[in-house]
């Protein structure tokens, strides 16, 4: 039986139980059957993976290479993989390289099978790594199955960071953000921006996150998020912001007012 995490309620109540159980949760949840056995396997195989057509022949290994970018649900999408992987990253016109999603530049560097790059499938650190950010990120989705607003928090506390500690421009971090959907929607709630902001033009959303974020924090630069503290209390910030409209799309404003003057949030 697999494992399934422990959430007694949602908010920011949930999310403090969450913090203090979480490496024993993850760990459980990590020695768990099926995990422990789809670790072992990709450990096992990943080293005689010599091409794009090799990983993503490979139902079993592809579940858990896409898996540690956040990338399931591309499993049955043979064709499109193969294309990230085989044109890498090299190339300014190679696939990865021309979606807004971040994530799919990652997963082509993580195993370097395109253009010139260095294979990456024999390095044993590198792939342990994938395996246990597959885990990480299964744990995450088991999380969400529970509550989905505590699957975005946990996967702040490490996209973020990394985001944040990313050279270039401050600009580059907000668009990369912008493209990676968990920290978007994140992002969105925890600054109060209503469901149709992403319609705006993408120059105009830009200009709209920086200046929320500078009333918020004081900063627009993300690059402030290398600080676990400037996450903590984005993150309450989101939570709360999230159980707000939550309990908003169920009860009057009036009533709303009174919960809130009443202490709960």
């Amino acid at each position: 039986m697999t494992f399934q995490p422990v959430i007694p309620s949602g908010g920011l109540v949930g999310w403090r139980f969450l913090q203090r159980t979480y490496d024993a949760q993850l760990q459980s949840y990590s020695a768990s059957g099926i995990n422990e056995r789809d670790s072992r396997y990709f450990l096992d195989n990943i080293g005689k993976v010599q091409t794009a057509e090799d990983l993503v022949s490979d139902r079993r290994l592809l579940r858990v290479a896409l898996g540690a970018f956040g990338l399931e649900s591309d499993l049955d999408n043979r064709y499109f993989v193969q294309k990230i992987l085989s044109d890498g990253t090299q190339a300014d016109d190679a696939l990865a390289n021309r979606l807004a999603d971040g994530r799919y530049r990652d997963f082509a560097n993580a195993f370097g099978l395109g253009p010139g790059d260095v294979r990456k499938t024999g390095l044993v650190d590198a792939m342990e790594k994938i395996a246990d950010d597959n885990l990480i990120a299964r744990f995450e989705i088991s999380v969400g199955e529970a509550d989905e607003s505590m699957r975005i928090a946990l996967y702040t506390q490490h996209a973020l960071r990394d985001l944040a500690g990313q050279g270039g421009s401050e600009d580059r971090r907000w668009f990369d953000l912008m493209g990676l959907p968990p920290l978007r929607r994140m992002m969105e709630t925890a600054l109060g921006l209503p469901s149709a902001f992403a319609q705006l033009d993408i120059d105009k959303q830009l200009e709209v996150f920086k200046d929320r974020l500078q009333r918020v924090t004081g900063s627009s630069d993300l690059a402030q998020f290398t600080e676990g503290e400037a996450i903590d209390k984005l993150t309450d910030t989101y939570l709360a912001r999230n159980q707000i409209n939550q309990i908003q799309q169920t009860i009057s404003p009036a009533q709303t007012a009174l919960i809130l003057l009443g202490g709960g949030f």
